[in-house]
């Protein structure tokens, strides 16, 4: 019989720490802050991608009215759905940068002094 703790104490006691964090106000508001951004803009893209297909299929006289030369309607509002993807990329890495990533940096840095008393593994 050995008195040695064993080797799955300090494993619990890690996740036992991560249970605590994911159940923490700071990383609710975390989740609610992402939540907040990605939610709204992927209704937003994907009502924005409707129209265009919507318009695609039933106004074509409208999507095929031109601009200048031989560029349409249709083609202006395709080269848009582009436009907006990166929009909303460099959007989110701004707002990733203000909001999100400082909390989550914190806990990250919490969680690390937790797992680095017990080894490089947790």
């Amino acid at each position: 019989m050995s008195t040695d703790t064993p080797a799955s104490a300090p494993a619990e006691s890690a996740a036992e720490r991560y249970l605590a964090v994911q159940r923490s106000d700071e990383f609710a508001g975390l989740r609610r802050a992402l939540r907040g951004f990605v939610f709204p803009m992927t209704v937003a893209f994907f009502l924005w991608y409707a129209l265009y297909v919507i318009l695609s299929a039933y106004a074509r006289d409208f999507m095929g009215t031109k601009v200048v030369g031989n560029i349409n309607v249709a083609l202006v509002f395709g080269l848009l759905q582009f436009v907006s993807t990166f929009l909303i990329a460099w959007l989110y890495s701004r707002y990733a940068d203000r909001k999100i990533d400082p909390v989550a940096d914190r806990i990250r840095a919490e969680m690390g002094e937790v797992t680095h008393e017990h080894g490089p593994r947790g």
